[in-house]
């Protein structure tokens, strides 16, 4: 099948007006020279890949954590709907057996490859192996230093399928973690309080990434500079942000696009109560939470505890915050892929990929999915 009179996002990671085809649920040809008359118009509607997502918790009422089969398809299914054709769900900080669960319960949907549903394609193990003083809405009385070898278990446990482990650089042991696990999966700086010395340490013995920027480690500060300065300087590190509007001020986010030129990765860090209505109360890693004024926070505190939205609205807010189209939509879906090493298969519109697609209208006002080819 040929669509024709598109503007598609290509692996160049511009746009260019043509076509592409769709055979057997993969991308075939893409801007052919010869469209055949019957190719299906739209009409100069703008393609880009499906939205790939690598920080969220949960969404409609179901937490990954939980370790509930049936809650994360109605994740997977509810990602779907949002445009995110793949997701690697995001843990918290609880015991090793609560984690085993989780992750079993992921290495089942990968197994059953239901289709009409968001694509598992991996994990990030957000915790334990964090600092308390910037544990966040992480729950301290889980909090452990850096055990590559309980990270292994759990590892080989789901077959392999984390793909994101995140750790405090400062903690005892954790260059010696880094240096093992980065040959399994990447290694994500998160809730820490490290200075630039042991932020730089971890990222040359194999850090490549940083856990929601800005949010739970220190902030710029011309003396004492920190993980995010020691981030910039290594062209390997990416970089997730969470543009919901309430995590972080938007100029801070053009800030954070301009520091990691082509190296962003937007998350929406989402929990259970993205797309539910404002009160909503929930259970976040033995925490309560609940929906305040559009963002949740943990009860009786101002502490953001995760976001109530999702990455199709953090796409179309960064758009509107200025960020170039092209940075955007790139750091939607090939630099995501990337971070879960998915981007041989999806992220990009390339011959031999998944037919992973959004058919978007003008001003990203709406959006028709395509999973395999097939529309949702």
């Amino acid at each position: 099948m040929f669509y024709k009179n598109a503007r598609i996002f290509g692996s160049d990671f511009q746009f260019h007006m043509g076509a592409f085809e769709v055979v057997d649920g993969k991308f075939g040809a893409v801007l052919p020279e010869n469209v055949p008359a019957d190719a299906i118009d739209l009409k100069g509607a703008t393609v880009i890949p499906g939205l790939v997502e690598v920080h969220s918790h949960g969404c409609a009422g179901a937490d990954f954590s939980d370790g509930d089969y049936e809650g994360l398809k109605t994740m997977a299914k509810q990602y779907a709907a949002w445009g995110v054709t793949s997701f690697a769900p995001a843990s918290m900080t609880l015991p090793y057996d609560v984690l085993a669960k989780a992750f079993a319960t992921a290495r089942q949907l990968v197994d059953e490859d239901i289709e009409g549903l968001s694509v598992l394609r991996g994990i990030q193990m957000e915790g334990p192996f964090f600092c308390y003083a910037k544990r966040g809405a992480q729950n301290a009385d889980y909090l452990r230093d850096p055990d590559f070898d309980a990270f292994k278990a759990l590892f080989d446990g789901c077959g392999g399928l984390v793909r994101i482990v995140d750790v405090a650089p400062e903690l005892p042991g954790a260059a010696e973690f880094v240096a093992k696990a980065k040959d399994l999966c990447t290694v994500s700086i998160a809730h820490t309080d490290s200075d630039y010395d042991h932020a730089k340490a971890a990222i040359d013995a194999g850090v490549s990434h940083l856990t929601h920027l800005y949010n739970a480690m220190p902030s710029i500060h011309h003396r004492k500079p920190g993980v995010i300065p020691a981030a910039v300087e290594n062209e390997k590190v990416q970089a997730e942000i969470i543009a919901d509007g309430f995590h972080i001020h938007p100029a801070s986010v053009r800030l954070a696009f301009t520091m990691f030129k082509n190296r962003m990765v937007l998350v929406s860090d989402s929990g259970r109560c993205a797309g539910k209505s404002e009160g909503y109360q929930f259970d976040l890693g033995g925490q309560m939470a609940e929906v305040r004024g559009g963002v949740a926070k943990l009860v009786g505190t101002e502490t953001i505890a995760c976001s109530a939205s999702n990455l199709w609205a953090c796409l179309c807010n960064v758009i509107s915050w200025g960020i170039p189209e092209e940075e955007a939509v790139r750091a939607a879906t090939w630099n995501p892929a990337r971070a879960i090493g998915a981007e041989a298969v999806v992220g990009s519109i390339e011959m031999g990929k998944r037919a992973d697609f959004l058919v978007v209208a003008p001003g990203y006002e709406s959006y028709r999915v395509f999973l395999a080819g097939k529309e949702l």
